[in-house]
């Protein structure tokens, strides 16, 4: 066997693994800051790093944590804040903040998406909601314009509370009074090739009706097969929200779109059910569970992101403090691993 050829086949071989577990076999954690106890960001990036998470979800484009970040080879969601949607709807703007926020960071802090905007709804935020597309875009064609759109994807967080029905998961649809709304934003992630975020909680699920869910089906925990819908079984809550939103998707001519899950926790305190036991499964069985799909969409692994990084004593009520997964002194709060196998 001649060596040299060998050699750059198993490169080629260690690379593609190498990305494909960056891309696939693992979970990211959203970094809020909104606590007056929290460590320095460089601590905070170094504790992803020993940590082995190797993706993070913020909320603002800090440049201190921009510059941070510089070198430390995590992937990014980089948010723009909703404050900041009707400002970029001229193009300018747009143009100005991408220039501003992504360009002289890239690549060297490795942004994966730009969320233009979180959980906007048509319905509690009209005004808002009319700006979505328009910053969606303008921000898209700022990124093409830096030549960069094939590496950063730019996408927003949808309100999954926009969903009118999804029960069973097959007959998931968005409500009639907000496809006006949602219908050009997946037009656009589609033809853009991009996407959607979506932030999925089965605890408030769960919370808001626990006559009919189970705290086990909400947990991973179910023994046994709880729904059946389409000769699909279905065994935990996340699966059925996720196959939920999928279903809406095909309802709005989105059926090719890839979802990330941009936000998912559970609290440890500060509500029902919220213990630090529930929380610790939540969080090592979602972590464990998204390797592999769900039933519509198996054998496919969901990037997910874990909220939070940290208690943040500054939000409000008391149970928004308590979804970090360790707490302000970066001690762990759970034994997790970040780089868990299925």
């Amino acid at each position: 066997i001649n060596k040299a050829p060998m050699a750059a086949i198993m490169l080629l071989l260690g690379f593609i693994v190498a990305n494909f577990g960056i891309t696939d076999a693992q979970v990211g954690v959203c970094c809020g800051l909104l606590g007056n106890n929290l460590p320095p960001i460089s601590e905070v990036v170094a504790l992803y790093k020993s940590n082995n998470i190797k993706r993070m979800r913020i909320y603002d484009a800090s440049h201190a944590v921009l510059n941070a970040l510089k070198g430390s080879n995590i992937e990014l969601i980089l948010g723009v804040p909703n404050s900041e949607l009707q400002r970029l709807t001229d193009a300018s703007s747009a143009a100005s903040w991408v220039q501003s926020n992504v360009v002289p960071f890239w690549p060297s802090v490795r942004i994966r998406y730009i969320a233009v905007g979180n959980e906007v709804s048509p319905i509690h935020q009209a005004s808002l909601a009319q700006s979505l597309r328009p910053a969606l875009v303008n921000v898209f064609n700022a990124v093409r314009s830096a030549g960069l759109h094939e590496q950063i994807k730019v996408s927003t967080a949808i309100d999954t509370t926009l969903i009118g029905k999804s029960y069973p998961p097959s007959e998931g649809a968005f409500r009639d009074d907000v496809r006006w709304f949602v219908d050009p934003i997946i037009g656009h992630l589609v033809w853009a090739k991009t996407p959607i975020l979506a932030n999925i909680y089965t605890y408030f699920s769960y919370v808001s009706n626990p006559r009919d869910i189970s705290l086990p089906y909400a947990l991973f925990t179910s023994p046994s097969i709880s729904v059946w819908d389409q000769g699909r079984g279905y065994q935990n809550l996340f699966d059925a929200m996720l196959d939920a939103l999928y279903s809406s998707l095909e309802g709005a001519w989105g059926g090719d779109l890839d979802v990330v899950v941009s936000e998912s926790g559970w609290p440890s305190a500060g509500g029902t059910g919220a213990t630090l036991d529930n929380a610790r499964t939540y969080y090592t069985n979602l972590i464990k569970h998204v390797k592999g799909g769900t039933p519509k969409r198996p054998n496919k692994p969901i990037e997910t992101y874990l909220f939070a990084l940290f208690n943040e004593n500054q939000k409000s009520p008391e149970l928004e403090k308590n979804f970090g997964v360790f707490y302000p002194n970066k001690q762990p709060k759970y034994n997790l691993n970040f780089g868990a196998q299925r």
